[in-house]
C-alpha cells in the first residue's frame, strides 16, 4: 500500500481540510465517492484535529492498523479471510463471463484431443493449446452460436427468462412427462435448455449433494458442452442434446431400472446423453472419410463422430474440473464408461449391440443387479432416446423430422457442389421426409 505523506502542521491551518490543494491531493485507495470515503476522510479530519502531530506521521499511525487489510470496489476485507476471497472469486468469475457465459466458444482439434485423453492428469493441457483447440475447430469463432441464438443476459443460476413469469420452471416440473416439448423449453429459456435441463437433472437425482459437486463449476461445464454445440446445425445441436438428455432421464425413472440404477450410473447417463454428439459438424460418417477428413484420419475410419464426440467430453470434463476432488482411478473409470455410451450410438454398429441384448433376452439372464448388464441397458437405453424423436407426439416429431430433413438434404447439396457422389437420403430432389424417416425407423 502507497502512503501519501503531506507535509503540513496542524498549527499552521485554521480549519484544516487534509485534502485541499495540489499538493495536498487525496491518496488513490481514497479517491472514491459514497458515504464510505465521506466517512473515513471525517474520521482522519477529526483524529487529526485532536493530534499534535505532523499530519504525515498521523497518517501513518492510522493506517497501521489496516495493512492486513485489501479492497476490492467499495468491499474492505482481511487477507486472510477465506470467506471473503471466495466471494471476490465469485465477482471476478461474474465479471469476466458476463453471467457465466464464456466470451469465445470452445470449439475441439482432434491432436489436441488426442493429448488430453492419453494424459495422466487435466492439468497437463497448457492454455495455447486449449487456445489452439478453440481456433480449430470444425466452425470458426464468428460462427458461434451466439450470433445465431442472440444475447442472452441473465443473473440466476437456472438461467430463466423472467419475461415468461416462470414458464420454464413449471415445464421442468414436468420433465418426466414423455409430451415434454424441448423447442418450447428452449425458447422459454433464451437458448439455454441444455444448460437448464441438465443442471435440474442434476439436482432432482440428488447428483450435486451425492457427490459433492461445486456449482459454479457444474455451472462452467454445462455451459461449455452447450457452446459446443453448433446451433447453425439443424439437427445436431444443444437443443437435440437436451431432448436425448430428457428422454434418457424418462428411461431411467422406468420402475425396473429405477430401482437398481445407482447415483454413478445415473450421473454417468446423463453426461454422455448431453455430450452425445458434441462438436458435431452436421455431417456424417461417410462424408467425413470421402473428403479424406482429419478426423477420419485420425481414428481410422472407426466411430469417427463417436470417438470425436467422446474425446471433446473428456477434454470439457478435466477443463472444468468438476470432478477434480474425485480419485483419478475414479476420473479414468468415469470417462472410460461415459466413451462407452457414447460410442454405442454409432448407427454402424447398430446390429451388434442389438445382437448382444438379443441373446441376453433370449436366454433370460440380463440381471439388473449385474453392473456389466446395467451399463448394457444404459448402452441400449441412450440409443433409443438418440433416435427416439420419431416416437414423440406427433407436433414434436414432425418439427424433428422437418430438421433432420433439412440437414440431409445440405449435405446433400455440398456433395453435388463437388461431385462427391450423393450420400443415402441426402439428395433434395429424390427423396422426401416420409421416406427418410421411414429410412431411419427400419
Amino acid at each position: 500500500m502507497v502512503i501519501v505523506v503531506i507535509h503540513a502542521r496542524k498549527q499552521h491551518v485554521k480549519r484544516p481540510d487534509i485534502w485541499h490543494g495540489r499538493k495536498a491531493r487525496r491518496p488513490t485507495w481514497l479517491r472514491h465517492s459514497g458515504r464510505g470515503a465521506n466517512r473515513m476522510r471525517e474520521q482522519i479530519e477529526e483524529g487529526f484535529r485532536n493530534t499534535n502531530l505532523e499530519f504525515g506521521t498521523f497518517l501513518k499511525s492510522y493506517m497501521e492498523p489496516l495493512k492486513d487489510f485489501c479492497r476490492r470496489g467499495a468491499i474492505s476485507y482481511d487477507s486472510s479471510d477465506q470467506t471473503a476471497l471466495y466471494i471476490r472469486m465469485l465477482g471476478d468469475v461474474r465479471v469476466r463471463s458476463r453471467a457465466g457465459f464464456e466470451s469465445e466458444r470452445r470449439g475441439s482439434h482432434p491432436y489436441i484431443d488426442f493429448r488430453i485423453f492419453h494424459s495422466q492428469s487435466e492439468f497437463e493441457v497448457s492454455v495455447s493449446a486449449r487456445n489452439i483447440r478453440r481456433l480449430l475447430s470444425f466452425q470458426r469463432y464468428l460462427r458461434s452460436s451466439r450470433f445465431f441464438r442472440g444475447t442472452t443476459v441473465s443473473s440466476s443460476l437456472n438461467i430463466l427468462d423472467d419475461d415468461y413469469n416462470g414458464q420454464a420452471k413449471c415445464m421442468l416440473e414436468k420433465v418426466g412427462n414423455w409430451n415434454f416439448d424441448i423447442f418450447l423449453f428452449d425458447r422459454l429459456t433464451n437458448g439455454n435448455s441444455l444448460v437448464n435441463l441438465t443442471f435440474h437433472l442434476f439436482s432432482l437425482h440428488g447428483l450435486i449433494e451425492y457427490f459433492h459437486l461445486d456449482m459454479m463449476k457444474l455451472r462452467r461445464f454445462l455451459v461449455m458442452i452447450q457452446e459446443d454445440y453448433h446451433s447453425q446445425n439443424p439437427y445436431h445441436n444443444a437443443v437435440h442434446a437436451a431432448d436425448v438428455t430428457q428422454a434418457m432421464h424418462c428411461y431411467l425413472r422406468e420402475p425396473k431400472l429405477a430401482n437398481s440404477v445407482t447415483p454413478w450410473d445415473i450421473l454417468l447417463s446423463l453426461i454422455a446423453a448431453a455430450t452425445h454428439d458434441l462438436d458435431h459438424p452436421g455431417v456424417n460418417q461417410p462424408f467425413l472419410i470421402k473428403t479424406n477428413h482429419y478426423l477420419a484420419t485420425l481414428y481410422k475410419n472407426t466411430s469417427v463422430l463417436e470417438n470425436h464426440h467422446w474425446r471433446s467430453a473428456v477434454g470439457l470434463l478435466r477443463e472444468s474440473g468438476l470432478f477434480s476432488h474425485l480419485p483419478l482411478e475414479s476420473r479414468q473409470q468415469m470417462e472410460t464408461q461415459i466413451g462407452a455410451l457414447i460410442l454405442a450410438t454409432d448407427i454402424s454398429r447398430q446390429n451388434e449391440y442389438l445382437s448382444l441384448f438379443r441373446s441376453h433376452l433370449d436366454r433370460g439372464d440380463l440381471r439388473l443387479d449385474d453392473g456389466r448388464h446395467r451399463h448394457l441397458v444404459l448402452q441400449m437405453a441412450l440409443k433409443c432416446a438418440d433416435i427416439c424423436n420419431p416416437c414423440r407426439t406427433w407436433e414434436l416429431s414432425k418439427q424433428w423430422s422437418e430438421k433432420v430433413t433439412e440437414e440431409f438434404f445440405h449435405q446433400g447439396d455440398i456433395e453435388k457442389k463437388y461431385h462427391l457422389g450423393v450420400s443415402p437420403l441426402c439428395d433434395r430432389q429424390t427423396e422426401s421426409i416420409a421416406n427418410i424417416q421411414i429410412g431411419k425407423s427400419s
